[in-house]
């Protein structure tokens, strides 16, 4: 909801409108952070981002921390074979040769949003 707030008020909408508007379809179940942060983490878990990306992309969104850990933990149905899918479509089932591509690879599951713990057991299946 805040995102939306935010988009208005930047094409100079009258704030009390707004607030006035997002309140009604707040109240009327139109609009709602838990329907989007639920939304929001399948699409980007679909994409093969990790939950630490999500979590501050939701942030970034203004969804309250418990709303979005909820959905997060909800759909948590296995984020480890997640990493591991985004790795070897990356990279194969080819073990790194030695430190540097390792590196790189643990950089790349880092960007994608997975945990250190995440990408450790991936890296090591894959030794």
């Amino acid at each position: 909801m805040l995102e939306l707030r935010r988009k208005l008020l930047q094409r100079e909408h009258p704030r009390a409108l707004v607030d006035a508007v997002l309140g009604e379809l707040a109240a009327e179940n139109l609009l709602s952070d838990t329907r989007f942060a639920e939304e929001f983490v399948r699409s980007r878990r679909d994409k093969g981002f990790g939950p630490q990306r999500i979590r501050a992309e939701l942030r970034q969104r203004g969804v309250d921390p418990t709303v979005a850990e909820r959905h997060l933990q909800s759909s948590a149905e296995d984020w480890q074979a997640r990493a591991l899918a985004q790795y070897r479509k990356r990279f194969g089932d080819d073990p790194p040769q030695d430190l540097a591509e390792r590196g790189k690879r643990y950089r790349f599951l880092v960007n994608r949003g997975f945990t250190a713990e995440q990408i450790r057991r991936v890296l090591d299946e894959q030794a």
